[in-house]
C-alpha cells in the first residue's frame, strides 16, 4: 500500500503509488496545508463527471511548455511534445532500472523538468511510491528517507550540500543507508568534493547526469553498469547524440573544448513564440546548449562551464567551475560561487561568495593567500566576500546573476 499522507511543519507531503507491477489500480494519498488564494484539486473537481472522452492528440503535439530557469537571461518557454516526455520517461526508467518497493523522495519542483521527468512521469511509470516535499529542508528530507525507507533521491548540488550538513547531526545515516539505492544529480555542476563526502556518509555513489529543459530534459548520464566518473556527465542516453562545437556549428578538434550540441528524441520543437530565439539555437535538428565541455576517450564529458559565466580577466579566460572545485577542498569551505565583477584595467576580476564551516574563523586574506598558492596567477581571486547563505533559484541553483549585480 503507499504509505500514510504526512504533515509536518514544511507543509504538504504525499505519497502516490502506480502498483504498475501488480496490475492494482493507480491509489493517491494526498494531505495537505490550505495555500491562500488557491484552490485544492477536490474543490476543482467538484460536481464534475467522473468518466470522461478523452481528447486525441498527436505525438508531435505540444504537452508542456517549460519555462527555463532564467539564471543568466530573460526566461524563455521550451516547447515540448508528447513524444519528448514520454520517451525521455521511459529513458529514465530503463537507466535507473525497476526494484519492488521503489520508494522516491521527491523534492524538486514538479513544474521543472528534472523533477517532472525523472521522478513524477519516471517514478510513476515505474510503479514507485512518490514521498513528496513541497519545499527542500535538509532535516525534514533526512527524517522522510528514515521513515519512508526511501530508495531512491535525485536533487541539486546544493541539495545534496545540505544534505552533509544535517547528516553530521542526529540522523540514524545507517537506517538511511541501508534502502538508499541510487542517488542523482542534476541541474547544475555538481562539485566532486560533495561528491566524494556523500558517498563517505551515506555509503552511495551519486550518479551524475546532464540535461536541459530544452531536452526533455535528461541527455547524458553516468549509467549503472558502468565506470561513473567523478566530475563527469557521463555519456550519452539511448536515442540522443553529442558532440562538441565551435561557435560556427563546426566540430571542435579533438581533445579540446567545446560547446555542447545535442540531438535526438528529447529536443524540443522550439522557444514557444520566440522564432529568432530558436533559430539561434537550433539547426538541422541540433541544439546548442551554451555550456561548454571537453570529451574524454571514452566518450564521457566534463562540463568546463557556462559559456555566459565565463570570465575574462587581462585577456585570459578563466573558468569559475574550476576555481570552484579547488576552494571547495579547502577545510573552512562549505560552499562557494565564483563571478567576474567590471575591473578598469583588468576588464573583469576574478571574486569568490564563500559560505564557511560552521564555527570558522578564515579571513578573507587567509583565502586569498592559500588560492593563490594553488592556482594561476591569473585565475585566483583577489576579492572574497563571506556570506551566510547564497540567492538561489526555485530549484536550488545558485544566482551567479545577482551575485554579479550586488558585488
Amino acid at each position: 500500500m503507499a504509505p500514510q499522507g504526512v504533515e509536518t511543519a514544511s507543509g504538504m507531503i504525499a505519497a502516490c503509488s502506480r502498483g504498475r507491477s501488480s496490475g492494482t489500480p493507480t491509489r493517491v494519498k494526498c494531505s495537505a496545508s490550505p495555500i491562500e488564494g488557491a484552490a485544492t484539486l477536490g474543490s476543482a473537481l467538484a460536481g464534475r463527471a467522473t468518466r470522461f472522452e478523452t481528447v486525441l492528440t498527436e505525438a508531435t503535439g505540444t504537452a508542456v511548455i517549460l519555462y527555463t530557469s532564467g539564471t543568466t537571461g530573460q526566461p524563455k518557454g521550451a516547447e515540448l511534445s508528447h513524444a519528448n516526455m514520454v520517451m525521455n520517461a521511459l529513458t529514465c526508467w530503463r537507466l535507473f532500472g525497476a526494484v519492488d518497493d521503489d520508494v522516491h523522495l521527491v523534492t524538486l519542483p514538479l513544474f521543472h523538468s528534472f523533477g517532472q521527468t525523472v521522478q513524477l512521469n519516471a517514478g510513476l511509470y515505474s510503479g514507485a511510491t512518490l514521498v513528496l516535499l513541497p519545499r527542500f529542508d535538509a532535516g525534514t528530507a533526512l527524517a522522510l528517507m528514515e521513515r519512508e525507507r526511501v530508495t531512491f533521491f535525485a536533487g541539486v548540488p546544493t541539495m545534496y550540500w545540505g544534505l552533509l550538513s544535517a547528516g553530521r547531526e542526529k540522523v540514524d545515516v545507517a537506517a538511511i543507508t541501508a534502502h538508499l539505492r541510487m542517488a542523482v544529480s542534476g541541474g547544475a555542476a555538481l562539485p566532486v568534493e560533495i561528491l566524494e563526502q556523500v558517498e563517505k556518509l551515506y555509503g552511495v555513489r551519486i550518479r551524475e547526469g546532464y540535461g536541459l529543459s530544452e531536452t526533455s530534459p535528461v541527455a547524458s548520464f553516468n549509467h549503472p553498469g558502468r565506470e561513473a566518473k567523478p566530475g563527469s556527465i557521463g555519456q550519452p542516453v539511448w536515442g540522443v547524440q553529442m558532440r562538441l562545437v565551435d561557435a560556427d556549428w563546426n566540430e571542435a578538434p579533438e581533445g579540446e573544448a567545446g560547446e555542447i550540441a545535442i540531438r535526438g528524441h528529447n529536443v524540443m520543437k522550439g522557444y514557444h513564440g520566440r522564432p529568432e530565439a530558436t533559430a539561434d539555437v537550433l539547426r538541422d535538428g541540433w541544439f546548442r546548449t551554451g555550456d561548454l565541455a571537453r570529451r574524454d576517450e571514452d566518450g564521457y564529458y566534463f562540463i568546463v562551464d557556462r559559456a555566459k559565466d565565463m570570465i575574462i580577466r587581462g585577456g585570459y579566460n578563466v573558468y569559475p567551475r574550476e576555481l570552484e572545485e579547488i576552494m571547495m577542498t579547502h577545510q573552512d569551505v562549505s560552499l562557494v560561487a565564483v563571478v567576474g565583477v567590471p575591473h578598469p584595467s583588468h576588464g573583469e576580476e576574478v571574486k569568490a561568495f564563500v559560505i564557511r564551516q560552521p564555527g570558522s574563523q578564515l579571513t578573507e586574506d587567509e583565502l586569498v593567500d592559500w588560492c593563490r598558492e594553488r592556482m594561476a596567477t591569473y585565475k585566483y581571486p583577489r576579492l572574497v566576500e563571506f556570506r551566510d547563505d547564497l540567492p538561489m533559484t526555485s530549484t536550488g541553483k545558485i544566482l551567479k546573476r545577482r551575485l554579479r549585480d550586488e558585488a
